[in-house]
């Protein structure tokens, strides 16, 4: 059928062959002829023969590896279900040669436009990391990516492939753990538990305990305080808590699942809450776990042995429904014993007359494990509650006369714990288990009587002789368990009586001596020279009775369950109470919380600024803040010289443009919003609101060129050109001037006066540029001059850095890199000519952008040779560490005597100031050198506006926060000399600020990107205080140094 030319027929045997593999047949033999049939054109047929590829794929490597190029085809077919079965296929060929199609693939599918693909990558990710470790680094990235997709369907398999590939980069979490909190109700229900257990983890190291809002403290915990000071810590954190809203956050969006259908999600809030939740909410997933005793039988063994655990250390949780623990006859014996478990757990003072008559009935049942199992209940109330110890002793006695042995034995061990309580007041019951010895044949309890004899040997001195002579006739039968004991009793009958029965043990110790097991054999011999005195005895048997006859500490009756809260709930390590392969412990709870601003996300409204432009019909008023007159000439063909005519006339017609463009921008908006409103669903909507954004940016993009051209070429209408309309946007590199805060970019946009004063203020500037060539490029003309140099490259700009520098967000992330305009760049020697041998070499950093990798800091060496002979093939060599990332220089054929050459490298330094170590080589030596790099050489500077500086800022504080006042000397209190001294030191962006006593610098890291923020405020008598904002607290801590040390020097 399957070679059929007929597709009706193929499809009919392929639904037979799945058939097939559902019930568990060998369909193997038949991949060559399927595997045919994976270019059908018959989508019905083409999905099953993925179903069979998946599931032979591994077994038939080479066949399938024949049909590849289908399956890379198939990888961009319109149909999104072929499109992850291909992937699927080519995961399932566990082969490493392909390794690198089945990256590229995953990182497509990665980007696909369908959840549903993007679900199957997250699969793959998983199955290829199990197959090629090394492609870690590769892979984190994909699932970065995969993290912040807002699909429900990709959430929970995304997180899975995070727990199997990097769990412990929590990094990855902060940005998407609000959304993974607020997706978690709609995500499908296997994703939950997945999605749950992380969270799980994550909060255990980014929340402080929230069990100190319950008063859970130490009592002992004072004693440790004993200084002053220490006292006053010790109040501190006593201070009330305080729960973190993202804390709260999760449990209130976890709540609702207690209500799954789904028992592995139930279970997974369940355990949420008891390691997550204060004590006191605690017991609402009570109610959803005795709900679940309803369920299978597997279902029921789980969540008992959980509520096993919890029932320990929280008796109120369960104890309203402690009929829902009592046992059934359809119950099977392990759920039974979990029950009991549970009631023993449950047991208190005001209940145990309830739980011992449910005992007796069960004493009587006909599973004898289970009535073993309720005896060892008893003896564990007896223990835990005084009051009724006699009761259940004399309980446990009147069992010894059970017809069944099992019960008997058991009943034994029992008493012989309890007797060890109160042995005193208990010696009847010794005599009358010492009658029962003959009958009784279970080894354990045998033992556990010829203990009680020899433990209590003094006080049935005439019973416990007559024991050891009936056990001397059976000792070779006896097992291994009760002959130790049998020797036990007879040494101790030697230190007590030997009269009696030192014939008695020399002939036991004679039949131990040639036992054929070795622990007897030993024991006796142990025995032999500890109680008969000896000449090689020495003193030892002086202290024989000491060593036998001590008294023993009561043994202590414990829940089975006691020590299993060090795993977590719900997992196969709890059930187990063993660690098993791939268990994550929970960590403590954080003594003090890590910084809650990592889990911000910035909030980016570009539908709100953006919305005019958004619909294309708006009118050329809108645009005057962005666009030239001249673009209003060629649009609209109407005069702009009213509004250019005078400078009143500008003012009053910029005025009117301003309300007109506000209106406008409002009417948009709203139009906009509720557009989107109707097209927009779910993560359709954000995609979609994104893709316009950047269509935006790109339209801007290439009409400003096109404005430019014509400004210049109309250099003749000064007026025209150079107005401020046309101004505005190119002084947005600068984020100085208040007119891009009114422009149409702002949806929030200020009244029309003060655009009026600001185009009256800069009028003059107008006339005074007007014999100058018009360009959009004139920044000097509009924006406040900085307190530099006004020539600065640091304040200079391409058309395509002031279009980028327009950001939608709220935060600015242009970052423009320039030299340092304050004085000369220092100059360090690298390699002196003397320790050279004649070659000589100096560096700098020249603070421009590393041209072979961002992350990497340009470094400029200067190699001079001093020889009066040629240096050939200078190049570098061996580094240290090995890891360090260098882009070395070429290698330079020949440098003459006296000639210098400019080389330029690129290090990553890793956002430290680690020197990096290497060999400078020569085609004869080596010489070992090493670059120290300043802290303020690893930052490069950022252009960002002042609300921008301080909404970062805030951000970081606490932890991220450095400050210290220090003195400054009297030349650097001007602002022009503090952005010359702060400059020097670190490579940083002067950010402008309305503020006299405020200088603000803005910088990131080269390496990471961390933004590092410099606030310098002016105090009075020449002091000031320095306050330094960045995650990198190492760098923060040494940038102080050398600023202060910088600002104090004259």
């Amino acid at each position: 059928m399957l070679e059929s030319n007929k597709e009706s027929l193929k499809l009919e045997a392929m639904k037979r062959i799945v058939q097939l593999i559902s019930k568990g047949k060998n369909a193997s033999d038949l991949f060559p002829a399927v595997v045919k049939n994976v270019a059908s054109k018959n989508i019905e047929l083409k999905k099953l023969v993925y179903v069979y590829l998946v599931r032979y794929a591994e077994e038939q490597q080479d066949l399938a590896l024949l049909s590849i190029s289908t399956f890379q085809r198939a990888l961009k077919d319109p149909n999104q279900f072929i499109r992850a079965s291909a992937l699927r296929v080519l995961s399932s060929i566990r082969v490493p040669i392909i390794v690198p199609i089945m990256m590229l693939a995953i990182k497509e599918a990665a980007s696909d436009l369908s959840p549903y693909v993007r679900k199957t990558s997250a699969h793959a990710i998983q199955k290829l990391y199990s197959l090629d470790a090394d492609q870690k680094e590769q892979l984190i990235e994909v699932i970065e990516k995969l993290l912040k997709d807002k699909s429900t369907l990709v959430a929970g398999s995304v997180v899975m492939a995070f727990e199997e590939v990097c769990p412990d980069r929590i990094d990855l979490i902060h940005r998407n753990y609000r959304k993974l909190c607020n997706l978690l109700v709609d995500v499908e229900e296997w994703g939950q538990v997945v999605i749950i257990n992380m969270l799980t983890r994550y909060a255990r190291t980014q929340f402080t305990s929230p069990w100190k809002e319950d008063g859970i403290f130490d009592e002992n915990e004072k004693a440790f305080y004993d200084s002053d000071s220490e006292e006053k810590q010790g109040q501190r954190e006593a201070k009330p808590y305080i729960m973190d809203p993202d804390h709260r956050l999760l449990l209130r969006n976890t709540k609702p699942l207690l209500q799954s259908r789904n028992t592995a999600v139930v279970m997974a809030v369940a355990q949420l809450y008891w390691h997550l939740a204060p004590k006191h909410e605690v017991s609402i997933v009570t109610k959803s776990l005795v709900r679940l005793l309803r369920s299978h039988r597997e279902v029921q063994y789980v969540v008992l042995q959980n509520i096993a655990t919890m029932s320990i250390q929280r008796k109120g949780m369960f104890e309203p429904y402690m009929k829902s623990f009592y046992v059934r006859s359809t119950d099977a014996t392990h759920i039974k014993t979990l029950k009991l478990e549970i009631l023993t757990n449950l047991a208190n003072e005001a209940n145990i007359s309830t739980i011992l008559r449910e005992f007796q009935t069960y004493v009587k049942s006909q599973d004898k494990a289970f009535a073993a199992a309720t005896i060892q209940a008893i003896g564990r109330c007896a223990t835990n509650i005084s009051e009724v110890t006699d009761t259940c002793l004399n309980g446990l006695v009147l069992l010894l006369s059970n017809r069944d042995e099992t019960v008997v034995a058991e009943s034994v061990v029992v008493i012989k714990k309890l007797l060890q309580t109160q042995p005193t007041q208990h010696s009847d019951i010794i005599k009358h288990m010492a009658k029962l010895f003959d009958n009784i044949t279970v080894p354990m309890a045998r033992a556990s009587i010829l203990w009680l004899m020899g433990e209590y040997c003094e006080r049935v001195p005439k019973i416990a002789p007559d024991v050891l002579r009936k056990m001397a006739k059976t000792f070779t039968a006896e097992e291994d368990i009760v002959k130790l004991q049998t020797v036990n009793l007879a040494a101790k009958l030697y230190l007590t009586n030997s009269k009696q029965t030192k014939l008695l043990t020399q002939y036991i110790l004679n039949l131990g001596k040639y036992d054929q097991n070795y622990d007897i054999r030993d024991r006796t011999r142990f025995i032999r020279q500890l109680i008969v005195p000896s000449e090689k005895s020495g003193a030892l048997n002086k202290y024989a009775r000491r060593i036998l006859l001590a008294s023993k500490p009561a043994p202590v009756l414990e829940s089975a369950f006691k020590d299993r809260d060090r795993f977590q709930l719900g997992t196969l390590s709890h059930s187990l109470n063993i660690k098993t392969t791939g268990y994550q412990e929970l960590s403590d709870w954080p003594a003090v919380a890590p910084d809650p601003s990592v889990r911000n996300v910035e909030v980016i409204e570009p539908v709100q600024e953006w919305a005019p432009s958004l619909g294309k019909a708006k009118k050329p008023k809108s645009d005057d803040k962005f666009y030239s007159d001249d673009e209003e000439k060629d649009e609209e063909g109407s005069g702009s010289g009213s509004e250019d005519s005078s400078s009143s006339s500008s003012s009053g017609s910029s005025e009117e443009s301003g309300s007109e463009s506000e209106e406008e921008s409002s009417r948009d908006l709203e139009k906009t919003s509720s557009d989107s409103e109707k097209s927009s669903s779910g993560s359709e909507a954000s995609s979609s609101e994104s893709e316009s954004q950047q269509k935006e940016k790109k339209r801007a993009k290439k009409v400003t060129p096109r404005k430019s051209k014509q400004t210049a070429a109309d250099s003749g209408s000064d007026e025209n050109g150079n107005g401020p309309l046309g101004k505005t946007s190119s002084s947005s590199a600068e984020s100085s001037s208040s007119e891009e805060s009114d422009s149409s970019e702002d949806s929030d946009s200020d009244s029309p006066a003060p655009q009026k004063k600001t185009v009256g203020k800069t009028k003059p500037k107008v006339e005074v540029k007007s014999k100058k060539e018009v360009s959009l490029l004139d920044l000097d003309d509009f924006s406040p001059a900085p307190p530099s140099a006004p020539k600065s490259s640091v304040f200079s700009s391409s058309l395509l850095s002031d279009l980028e520098g327009l950001s939608l967000s709220n935060v600015s992330s242009a970052m423009q890199v320039t030299t340092s305009s304050f004085g000369p760049v220092k100059t360090y020697e690298l390699l002196h000519h003397m320790t050279g041998k004649g070659l000589s070499a100096k560096y700098h950093f020249p603070r421009q952008p590393c041209l072979y990798q961002p992350s990497m800091v340009a470094v400029q060496v200067i190699l001079t040779n001093s020889s009066d002979h040629s240096l050939e093939e200078i190049h570098i060599g061996d580094r240290s560490p090995a890891s360090l990332n260098v882009h070395c220089f070429n290698t330079v054929e020949r440098l003459e005597p006296g000639a210098s050459v400019s080389v330029s490298m690129g290090i990553d330094f890793s956002d430290s100031t680690q020197a990096a170590n290497f060999q400078l080589c020569t085609k004869e030596d080596q010489f070992s050198v090493s670059i120290q790099p300043a802290v303020g050489e690893l930052v490069m500077p950022s252009t960002m506006k002042e609300p921008d500086f301080c909404s970062e800022q805030r951000k970081l504080m606490g932890m991220n926060e450095t400050s210290a006042t220090i003195a400054m000397a009297t030349a650097n209190t001007s602002k022009q000399n503090i952005s010359k001294q702060v400059l020097s030191v670190a490579n940083v962006g002067v950010v402008s600020s309305d503020q006299n006593n405020l200088q603000r610098f803005a910088g990131r890291t080269v390496s990471s990107g961390a933004l590092v923020l410099v606030t310098l405020e002016l105090r009075e008598s020449s002091t000031a205080l320095l306050t330094i904002n960045t995650e990198k607290t190492v760098m923060a801590s040494m940038l102080l140094r050398d600023l202060k040390q910088a600002l104090y020097q004259a």
